[in-house]
């Protein structure tokens, strides 16, 4: 069991802890080559891309210096704004991108409406919700995604997230009953779902055969509290050390991985965590994941 765990399953860790794109003067000093050279020193087979990566020519140059892989890209979708073709033109560019990488997934989120980057609204009560319209629309420009994705090789993969219309189980249920399986496949985020709904293992049992892509992050309970009690901003609240990598905060991720690997999932883990680097070093937070993954994940099937 323990060789299979190791062959099917990749593990990233997102650039998201060094330099985070929504606030672009956090970690502006961490560069790309100390990015990825961190990587490698916390022993990682690759990362997403980050809104500071250069193009795929640059890009592969580096990464093939440190035998590095890119598991996918986040991809700010506009159905319901835009309408499907002005959408679909963009993602297609996306694809094309991510095709030239050598990434197999495309990180979809709908962004209309979305309260991820207001400096007002709070994270855990003002968030969007769509009509049934624009849900048909939204469902309709997924499944023609995951046309356009095929066409590349590459997989449409759905995230869940706070602050926009399709956040909770019941959105992504939504969402999976009304796309197609074969076009439209979805990333599990621990963390995401587990601050929108208190649960995190539901939606994994219920949609496991859809999930082509997982995130894996962790939530220091006492911060998700304090930062709820105080109706703060997405920003803040990661500002604020609600979110961090697995084995630093209170979720576990055992039978997280558990269900994945009983259930043969083949692709990428990457450990995403929003936190300023300045308080929380992207490489020692990068070396803890690792030693977590090592000593209570893998380790369960050796």
């Amino acid at each position: 069991m323990a060789s299979d765990v190791k062959n099917d399953i990749k593990w990233g860790i997102a650039p998201i802890g060094w330099r985070n794109d929504d606030i672009p003067s956090i970690g502006k000093e961490n560069n790309l080559q100390q990015l990825l050279s961190d990587i490698v020193v916390a022993g990682f087979d690759g990362t997403e891309v980050g809104g500071f990566f250069p193009a795929p020519e640059k890009l592969n140059y580096e990464l093939k210096l440190r035998n590095l892989h890119i598991a996918g890209q986040w991809f700010s979708s506009y159905i319901i704004r835009d309408g499907i073709e002005k959408a679909s033109e963009a993602f297609e560019k996306h694809c094309q991108f991510l095709k030239a990488v050598n990434a197999p997934v495309a990180v979809v989120s709908e962004q209309t409406y979305t309260i991820q980057r207001s400096d007002t609204a709070n994270i855990f009560t003002d968030k969007p919700h769509f009509t049934d319209k624009e849900w048909d629309e939204v469902c309709q420009g997924l499944n023609h995604y995951g046309e356009i994705a095929a066409k590349y090789g590459i997989k449409v993969a759905y995230h869940h997230h706070m602050g926009t219309g399709i956040q909770t189980k019941e959105e992504t249920d939504r969402l999976m009953a009304n796309t197609d399986p074969d076009k439209v496949g979805l990333l599990f985020d621990t963390g995401h779902i587990y601050v929108s709904d208190g649960d995190y293992m539901s939606l994994l049992n219920d949609h496991i055969d859809r999930v082509v892509h997982v995130h894996f992050k962790d939530v220091r309970k006492k911060q998700e509290d304090d930062s709820r009690a105080k109706g703060l901003t997405f920003q803040q609240a990661f500002l604020n050390g609600m979110f961090t990598v697995p084995g630093d905060g209170d979720l576990d991720f055992k039978p997280v991985f558990k269900k994945l690997v009983e259930n043969n999932y083949k692709g990428w883990i990457v450990v995403e965590a929003e936190q300023d680097p300045d308080k929380a070093n992207p490489l020692e937070m990068a070396q803890i994941a690792r030693k977590y993954i090592d000593n209570n994940l893998i380790s369960q099937f050796n």
